[in-house]
């Protein structure tokens, strides 16, 4: 059973070129993620998830809720096919299995480093961890493409889809071995409130704890 956690372990493969005819479409694409970014507090939204192989052939279908508070606090809830709970509290990143009876816990910086989750939520310049590759329209959907810095990631490229309004709609994950993962978000809520109780995490009694469950 793969997670989009998993998925989210690492950045990325090589620096890319930028052809020069592109270069401005490129730093277009850096830009829009900033000013998103830059007017973000909160986003609770849900999500549909389909991952394809490089054939094209869906592998797999989930889907559940989502809520983050920058900096560096989220929280994924997988309801469906199978439940599984995901929650950076701003030091650790908790990952809880139901059908395995299994919490995974880890520093936040080592779960997570320069990833998609961390370019949401987290408070570091976007620039650092990621290199601009050129906006690209399809349909209604403006398609903002990065490509992540760090040499050990599984990743190659990660894509933030914005509507005509601005607001972000979806999110793609391209990996070395050709799958793509398309995250879809729905009802999504920007800047209001959420409570600080979403992004803490107690193991369920009777849970195994893998790693420093203590601060």
């Amino acid at each position: 059973m793969t997670t989009l956690f998993q998925r989210w372990i690492g950045a990325l493969l090589l620096c890319a070129v930028v052809p020069a005819g592109a270069a401005q479409a490129a730093e277009d694409s850096l830009a829009r993620v900033e000013v998103y970014l830059g007017s973000l507090k909160t986003l609770a939204a849900e999500f549909a998830q389909v991952v394809r192989n490089r054939d094209g052939d869906i592998v797999e279908r989930a889907s559940g809720t989502l809520s983050l508070s920058r900096p560096n606090r989220f929280r994924w809830d997988y309801r469906e096919p199978y439940q599984q709970t995901i929650v950076a509290d701003g030091s650790r990143l908790w990952l809880y299995d139901s059908d395995l009876e299994q919490v995974t816990v880890r520093t936040l910086e080592s779960g997570l480093g320069s990833t998609p989750a961390m370019l949401l939520s987290g408070d570091g310049d976007v620039r650092d961890a990621f290199e601009a590759l050129p906006v690209e329209r399809k349909g209604e959907w403006t398609w903002a493409r990065l490509r992540p810095k760090q040499g050990d990631s599984d990743f190659e490229q990660v894509s933030l889809a914005f509507d005509a309004r601005g607001e972000l709609v979806a999110m793609e994950l391209r990996d070395k071995l050709g799958q793509a993962t398309l995250i879809e978000l729905g009802a999504v809520r920007r800047n209001l409130p959420l409570g600080g109780e979403l992004f803490r995490f107690e193991p369920p009694a009777g849970a195994d704890v893998i790693g420093r469950a203590a601060p």
